[in-house]
């Protein structure tokens, strides 16, 4: 693999593993929603969600699309969403394995 490549996988899982970033994409995958929507649904700040969009957004999971005043965001469903099926099933399978390794840390 190409030292390249590492970096774009570390981008991915980085993006991913923030604690607020995920909870966004597991809640857009339940359906498209405004950035309100998503402060309130969460309970986070504004700032916060609109924050961790951008990256989410520039970093392909999510895309927006205007309606009226508001942003609307999904998220991509036929890359990320199979992504993060097969990341639960792994976890499901694998938890006892995965909490002994976080445990050793």
């Amino acid at each position: 693999m190409k030292q390249s490549s590492y970096y774009l996988y570390e981008s991915f899982f980085k993006t991913l593993s923030n604690q607020t970033r995920f909870e966004i994409v597991k809640l857009l995958i339940k359906g498209p929603l405004s950035v309100n929507e998503i402060s309130s649904k969460l309970k986070f700040e504004q700032s916060r969600v609109s924050h961790n969009l951008k990256r989410l957004e520039g970093c392909g999971f999510v895309f927006s699309k205007t309606k009226g005043k508001q942003r609307i965001y999904a998220i991509d469903s036929q890359i990320i969403v199979p992504i993060i099926k097969n990341i639960d099933k792994y976890i499901t399978k694998y938890n006892k394995r995965l909490n002994e390794c976080c445990e050793s840390k």
